[in-house]
């Protein structure tokens, strides 16, 4: 299929690497959070630090890549001018304006060991923003024009959420090492990057099969290699996490499944991106569209059969004397 002078339809998106880096440190932000807000709940004190710092560095980073990619530090302080609920990219700012400040109070807390019940309580508000953290990234994808984005936003959140979920375990993993955990603390990292790794599998898995033709960048050229990839050190990260039961395993499994979460965000945006060059992308789901809403031609005699009808009894009922008409 080509197009006229067969240029794109779809512009592709001007977005640079720092978008998809971008979507990578926000879910593990808000994975981190969560795990660590779990870990301070159930008095894990390695896995909640762990949990804590990670927070806080992996919305810093997030942060500065949303700056940079802005070019201007001032356009984000713009974008909080307003609270648009119909606009992800509006909604976004201020999650992340949220997360962060409660995120830094609870790291505070936890480096210098002052204020704890304060540190608790901003270790449990930024708990209760990671959620929208983790998956408002996905509606943003979802709500351009961009064909295996679009019709993806059911499948797109579960994917984040999950992705968002392994990550942080596996940055739960390397820091109980590094912060010399018991044995019994990492269980919810386990947990975490087990039910995360199902949850992105079974959402990729569910692009493959529902997109159709849509779902087809999915599954080759870079995107393809990278959604491999991701696939391989997802079960690798998630085997290693829920057997291996030494410090070096635990750590090796930390990096899959963080190399994993990072390698998802960055395919699924390459197949947005490859998505817009090929114009059957973007027609054939139309013409599929319309061809749903359009009534068959039955259906169509149909109703002029009924029209002819009702045209008929209303002539009748019109000529009848006024003490026969209906009531």
């Amino acid at each position: 299929m080509r197009s006229y002078y067969g240029r794109q339809i779809l512009k592709t998106p001007v977005w640079r690497h720092d978008i998809p880096a971008y979507l990578f440190s926000g879910g593990l932000a808000a994975g981190s959070a969560l795990l660590a807000a779990g870990a301070d709940l159930t008095g894990r004190p390695a896995l909640r630090r762990s949990g804590r710092l990670t927070a806080l560095g992996a919305v810093g980073a997030s942060a500065y890549l949303l700056i940079h990619d802005l070019g201007r530090p001032e356009r984000f302080h713009h974008m909080l001018r307003v609270v648009k609920p119909t606009s992800p990219m509006s909604m976004g700012s201020w999650i992340l304006a949220a997360f962060g400040p409660a995120a830094g109070v609870a790291a505070a807390a936890e480096v210098t060991g002052v204020a704890a019940g304060l540190g608790r309580a901003a270790g449990l508000a930024a708990a209760g923003v990671a959620p929208a953290l983790a998956t408002y990234t996905a509606v943003l994808l979802a709500d351009t024009a961009v064909p295996s984005w679009h019709e993806a936003y059911p499948e797109l959140p579960f994917a984040f959420a999950g992705g968002a979920l392994a990550g942080a375990a596996g940055a739960g993993l390397l820091g109980a090492g590094a912060f010399s955990a018991a044995a019994g603390e990492v269980g919810p990292a386990r947990r975490f990057a087990l039910t995360g790794a199902a949850l992105e599998l079974a959402a990729l898995r569910r692009l493959h099969t529902r997109l159709g033709i849509v779902g087809e960048p999915y599954g080759a050229g870079s995107a393809g290699r990278l959604l491999r990839a991701s696939r391989v050190l997802t079960a690798t990260g998630v085997a290693g996490a829920v057997l291996g039961r030494s410090r070096v395993v635990s750590a090796l499994s930390g990096v899959a499944l963080l190399a994993a979460s990072a390698l998802t965000r960055f395919g699924i945006f390459a197949a947005g991106a490859a998505s817009t060059k090929d114009p059957r992308y973007t027609v054939v789901p139309q013409r599929e569209r319309l061809a749903a809403r359009s009534p068959s031609a039955d259906d169509e005699r149909d109703a002029v059969g009924t029209g002819r009808e009702q045209l008929a009894d209303d002539r009748i009922t019109r000529d009848l004397p006024g003490d026969q008409q209906p009531a």
